[in-house]
C-alpha cells in the first residue's frame, strides 16, 4: 500500500543498482534542497528545488536550432556555441525537446510519491535476496519534510529496508520523529571545530553534533558515520584522529571515510557555474588506511569508501 501517494516530490535523480549507501543492493532517491553549501558537493544541482539547465558542450553540434526555438531570448550564440542567460531562463524545456544532440538537459523533476514508489518497488527481488532496500538521500532529505515522512512511510508500509543519509542539520524533534521509520542512519560529520565549518559550508555543526549525540544515545546501532575526507579542510591528522575518537565515545561502531574525487566538477561547468576547489587533488585510498588500526584501538570499524 502506499501512503500519502499524492504528495509530491522534487527529485534531482533516482539511482538502481546502488551499493556504496547502505547494506545490500539499494535504490537511491537524491530529493532536492540542502541547508549547506559544500564547495566540493559532487550533485550541486542537489543544493537548491526546481528544474536546472544543464549545458553539455562536448555534444552540441553549434546548429543555433536551440537559440532560435526559445521564446524568451534566454540564449544567444558567441563563437559557435549558445550562452544561456539563466536567470531569463523560465525552465520551459523547450532547448532541451529540440536539442538533436541531447546536449540540453534540465535536472530536477516533480514526482509523486507513487510515482517514485513504482520505481523502487521494481527491484524488490534484488532487495529481499541482498538485505537492501531504499536510502533517501539529497541534497538533504529533511528539506522537504512532508514528502520525506511519506516517501518514509510508504516505503515500510512496503516491507522495505530504509535508510537515510543526512548531513545533520535538521529540527531535534524531525530526527525524533523519524528514527522508528528508519534502519539505518548514514550520518555526514565534516569537521569538529565549528568556526571552520562554517566557513566552508555556512552549516552550524552545534546543532549538528547535538543531533549526531541524540540518536547516538537512542540508536547507536543505526548510525553510520561518515566522513568525506576533503583536502586542506579536514584531511589532517588531528581531525581524522578525532572523528574516530568521537564515534567511539558515542559508542558508533561504524565509521566511512569517503576520499575526495573530482567527479562532479563537470556538473559545474554544465551548470555555469565555478568550482572553487579545482586545483584540489583527489584524496588516495591508501592515505587513509592508517585510520582503520586507529579504529581497531578504539573499537571503530573503519572503512574507506561508503560500501558496507
Amino acid at each position: 500500500m502506499i501512503l500519502d501517494k499524492f504528495v509530491k516530490a522534487s527529485i534531482m535523480e533516482i539511482e538502481r543498482f546502488a551499493i556504496h549507501d547502505g547494506p545490500g543492493i539499494r535504490t537511491l532517491v537524491f530529493f532536492q534542497g540542502c541547508p549547506l553549501h559544500c564547495p566540493w558537493c559532487a550533485n550541486p544541482e542537489s543544493q537548491t528545488i526546481g528544474r536546472h539547465l544543464l549545458y553539455f558542450q562536448n555534444k552540441c553540434i553549434g546548429c543555433g536550432v536551440c537559440a532560435r526555438a526559445c521564446d524568451h531570448q534566454s540564449i544567444f550564440w558567441e563563437k559557435g556555441h549558445p550562452v544561456f542567460l539563466r536567470d531569463n531562463c523560465i525552465r520551459c524545456r523547450q532547448c532541451e525537446r529540440v536539442c538533436l544532440q541531447n546536449a540540453i538537459r534540465f535536472s530536477g523533476r516533480t514526482m509523486s510519491i507513487d510515482e517514485i514508489m513504482q520505481e523502487v518497488l521494481r527491484d524488490r527481488d534484488y532487495y529481499e535476496n541482498s538485505g537492501g532496500g531504499i536510502t533517501i538521500s539529497g541534497g538533504e532529505p529533511f528539506v522537504q519534510e512532508k514528502a520525506f515522512f511519506a516517501l518514509l512511510r510508504s516505503g515500510k508500509a512496503a516491507g522495505l529496508d530504509t535508510a537515510v543519509e543526512t548531513c545533520g542539520q535538521v529540527p531535534s524533534d524531525k530526527f525524533k520523529e523519524a528514527e522508528p521509520l528508519l534502519d539505518h542512519i548514514l550520518f555526514d560529520l565534516k569537521h569538529l571545530t565549528p568556526d571552520i565549518f562554517h566557513a566552508f559550508t555556512g552549516g552550524d555543526l552545534t546543532q549538528i553534533l547535538e543531533n549526531l549525540e541524540y540518536l547516538a544515545g537512542l540508536v547507536p546501532k543505526k548510525l553510520i558515520l561518515r566522513v568525506p575526507v576533503i583536502p586542506g579542510f579536514n584531511d589532517d591528522e588531528e581531525t581524522l584522529e578525532g572523528m574516530v575518537k568521537k564515534a567511539a565515545k558515542l559508542h558508533i561502531k561504524k565509521l566511512h571515510l569517503l576520499p575526495y574525487h573530482t567527479l562532479g566538477i563537470s556538473k559545474y561547468e554544465q551548470l555555469g557555474r565555478t568550482y572553487t576547489l579545482e586545483n584540489t587533488t583527489g584524496t588516495p585510498k591508501e592515505a587513509l588506511t592508517a585510520y582503520c588500526a586507529v579504529g581497531e584501538k578504539y573499537g571503530v570499524n573503519v572503512r574507506i569508501g561508503g560500501k558496507e
